[in-house]
């Protein structure tokens, strides 16, 4: 494998152009900007809000540094709360080619759109040129989610998910996995693989405060879709859930935007911290995957039963099919059949090698069904975080 080096050590498997816009109102000319790029290189992101946000203001400055990363173009209406300035400072300190195009100060939209083009242009050759290094699989950062699951999940792709996090963990990767709204009654399963016992009463105070979280807002992390799909109980979807984690002893606790310190097993609480102020914690699965991102993810492994198609701006998305018939369904979409084990034609620790030898190849430029596809959805929305406490990460 080869990647980009990066300022601060680490090293993209992608390298992208970003357009960032920094309000809804200059959404329009950041996709204007964008949109003629169809091969990835360009990618457009954003955040809606008006009024100032920390998690969101921390999230973009992750996003923007993130490895994938080469360059980025930020877009600003002008009179909206975000502090651009400070963006456009850490990405430049980052070592990367940045600019601020301000709508208001530019003229408006047709030459807004046109400075914008023009910098992409001048700076595409400049990203085409950086030269690539050796990249090891200790280097790896690999997120999980599971997202439109259904009673095949639990049995085949997440279990297969977690073999291939063995795998890559064994091999010295960081593997992140989530959505603890979705694993309430899995925290003592989780606590027993803790490396360090404060570190299991962390893991526990953040399921209870997801299950505080939600019966607040009187729905839980269960949708219709899931129920059609055969499942059954919350219990039964935290169960599947908890199987991506694999077996492996979990070694820190990290909330959106931190960075894995090393190689191992971390939980990512996503769950907002304090009183429920913005709603549901992930309004859809892109805002997890977004938050798997901000931590530094290369590529996620996304596992679906009823057959989500989505990717993502900056990491790209693997696809693993737990049910047979959906993969026949929507072939061009999914990149792993692990329904294969239903049917008697595979078992879990073949699912779970394929599923770590296409991390690798992904790593070393293969494209995702989604990714040839031309999927970059994105989504990042306001929440509210205190910093991790030291027992979070023990030992580091």
């Amino acid at each position: 494998m080869r990647g980009w080096r990066r300022a601060d050590g680490r090293k993209g498997i992608r390298n992208v152009l970003l357009v960032a816009y920094l309000v809804e109102c200059a959404h329009h000319v950041a996709r204007a900007i964008a949109e003629r790029h169809d091969d990835g290189d360009v990618q457009l992101i954003g955040f809606p809000g008006c009024y100032p946000n920390d998690y969101a203001q921390a999230m973009m400055e992750r996003l923007c540094c993130h490895p994938n990363v080469g360059a980025v173009l930020l877009v600003s209406l002008g009179c909206e709360s975000f502090a651009r300035r400070r963006l456009l400072e850490v990405v430049r300190a980052s070592g990367r080619p940045a600019e601020l195009l301000v709508i208001q100060e530019a003229g408006g939209t047709r030459s807004s759109i046109a400075r914008g083009r023009a910098w992409v242009a001048g700076t595409l050759p400049v990203l085409a040129a950086q030269a690539t290094v050796p990249l090891a699989p200790e280097e790896l950062v690999i997120g999980t989610i599971c997202g439109g699951s259904d009673g095949t999940s639990g049995l085949t792709a997440n279990p297969a998910i977690g073999r291939a996090f063995d795998r890559l963990i064994a091999a010295g990767a960081a593997g992140i996995f989530e959505e603890t709204g979705e694993l309430i009654g899995c925290e003592g399963h989780m606590a027993s693989r803790a490396a360090t016992p404060e570190l299991a009463a962390e893991i526990v105070a953040c399921v209870d405060k997801a299950a505080r979280y939600y019966t607040t807002l009187g729905h839980g992390s269960f949708a219709v879709g899931n129920a059609d799909g055969g499942l059954t109980t919350q219990e039964e979807k935290s169960m599947g859930a908890y199987a991506k984690s694999g077996a492996s002893p979990i070694v820190g606790l990290l909330k959106p935007g931190d960075q894995p310190p090393g190689g191992g097993l971390y939980l990512l609480d996503v769950v907002p911290d304090g009183e429920v102020r913005f709603g549901f914690p992930n309004i859809a699965d892109n805002a997890e995957i977004v938050e798997l991102i901000a931590c530094g993810a290369h590529v996620i492994l996304f596992s679906t039963g009823r057959g989500s198609v989505v990717g993502s701006a900056i990491s790209p998305v693997i696809k693993v099919c737990a049910n047979p018939d959906t993969f026949r369904r929507l072939p061009e979409d999914m990149d792993i059949d692990a329904g294969r084990i239903l049917e008697g034609r595979a078992d879990l620790d073949t699912v779970g090698a394929e599923i770590a030898a296409l991390v690798t190849a992904v790593a070393g430029g293969t494209r995702t069904c989604s990714e040839a596809l031309g999927h970059q959805e994105f989504i990042l929305t306001y929440k509210s975080f205190t910093p991790a406490g030291p027992a979070c990460l023990p030992g580091r």
